[in-house]
């Protein structure tokens, strides 16, 4: 897809990590984007820096979804990316005992289904949201109509201890992909996703110095986490690459997870 200053982007989660180094990337190409995210401050903060317009939005809730898109489509037009990053996850072991009492405690269905809800069942609504409105558009080059980005994880496929929720939602999401890509194919609409290793993001900062540079090690080649700015470079190419449809695709600095 050709972009510049008369297209139009959603990225949700944008305000911070894999979100925000997506939105940055889109807007240096001259894409008009509109970020959802619950964060106000550095919603706004970073809509500002990138001449962006931020829209608070719960993925988690379909009228605040339906309303970040009539926001977003009022100022910009009809979005022709979305790219997907926002979530909300619990995680637990499946059973474990507890670490005060040595009780044998179980994963509750409650917060796998809260899982499910910020994972799955968001990514589902945002992207199908998207995609109705994608497919009332003119069409474009080839046909093509809008792409979408969903972010899946690389624990979809090895996911580690405690991320029984984590790892089979995001399986969902790449599981997602092929069968969305077909639903949408006669609209000309594309649908990929991206599967994202351990990327330095604030929400590893956090860590002390001894866990980021066993984060470090753990990667076989470069020996570093992911840059945010690499994730961002890869939905660049998989929205302007017409070609890349149905994939899910690993960043990953050939990482595969060890159990714990």
């Amino acid at each position: 897809m050709k972009i510049d200053n008369a297209t139009a982007a959603v990225v949700t989660g944008g305000a911070s990590g894999l979100g925000r180094a997506s939105a940055e990337a889109l807007a240096a190409a001259g894409v008009k984007v509109a970020i959802f995210d619950l964060n106000e401050e550095q919603g706004e903060e970073v809509a500002r820096a990138i001449g962006g317009l931020f829209c608070k939005v719960d993925i988690m809730d379909e009228d605040s979804v339906l309303a970040g898109f009539e926001k977003a489509r009022a100022a910009h037009g009809q979005e022709r990316v979305l790219v997907h990053c926002a979530m909300a996850n619990r995680k637990g072991k499946t059973v474990g005992r507890n670490r005060e009492t040595g009780e044998l405690t179980r994963f509750s269905t409650e917060d796998y289904a809260f899982a499910t809800q910020g994972i799955l069942v968001s990514t589902y609504r945002v992207a199908s949201l998207a995609a109705l409105g994608m497919a009332g558009a003119e069409p474009l080059e080839d046909g093509e109509r809008g792409t979408i980005v969903l972010t899946s994880s690389a624990a979809a496929q090895d996911a580690q201890v405690g991320q029984v929720a984590y790892g089979s939602l995001k399986a969902g999401v790449s599981g997602m992909v092929l069968p969305m890509a077909r639903d949408l194919m006669d609209l000309g609409i594309r649908v990929n996703a991206i599967q994202p290793g351990i990327f330095n993001t604030p929400l590893l900062a956090r860590n002390s110095q001894k866990v980021l540079d066993g984060l470090n090690a753990s990667v076989p080649f470069p020996k570093r986490m992911g840059k945010p700015e690499e994730f961002g470079s890869l939905v660049m190419e998989l929205v302007r690459n017409s070609y890349f449809n149905a994939q899910s695709i690993r960043l990953d600095g050939a990482i595969r997870m060890a159990p714990r």
